[in-house]
């Protein structure tokens, strides 16, 4: 007796595309559950933070090894007035031309800080896209006007 045996080997086309399917409608969920955009952003928001402390951090040491004098001068305003007031790049020799706060003061020999840091979406000429303001009271102000999703990144001292 000749038993005629098939053996079913590897799958239909519809299980191959029954999987991708499934594998799609997973991905697509993980993606919109991670949100790579907003996490992105955050990491941005978080880098601009950390810049903004070593400014600021910066311009203190600056003040308290020159009896209190300030790197340069700065009007008197607020972050969202101080479109005169941003911070310009290191190495820029036309700082007052471009209407920008010269700190590169801060960069000569690496002594307070190696480099200006300068903001991630930062996209006028010359400019870090960090602010640096004084109050009426001479208390310094650095903020990071270009931070995303509704954030304010601003730093008194």
């Amino acid at each position: 007796m000749l038993l005629n045996h098939h053996h079913r080997r590897g799958f239909t086309l519809l299980e191959v595309l029954l999987t991708i399917a499934i594998i799609a409608i997973l991905a697509g969920i993980v993606i919109v559950a991670i949100n790579p955009g907003k996490q992105l952003a955050d990491a941005r928001n978080a880098r601009r933070r950390a810049e903004v402390q070593t400014i600021l951090n910066a311009v203190n040491q600056y003040m308290i090894d020159n009896s209190g004098n300030l790197p340069a001068t700065f009007s008197i305003a607020t972050c969202n007035t101080a479109s005169t007031q941003e911070v310009c790049q290191e190495n820029n020799t036309t700082c007052t031309s471009l209407g920008k706060v010269n700190l590169t003061v801060l960069t000569t020999d690496q002594k307070y800080l190696p480099a200006l840091p300068v903001d991630p979406k930062a996209t006028t000429s010359g400019g870090t896209g960090y602010y640096i303001t004084q109050s009426a009271n001479s208390r310094i102000t650095v903020c990071a006007p270009l931070a995303e999703q509704g954030a304010t990144i601003s730093i008194t001292r």
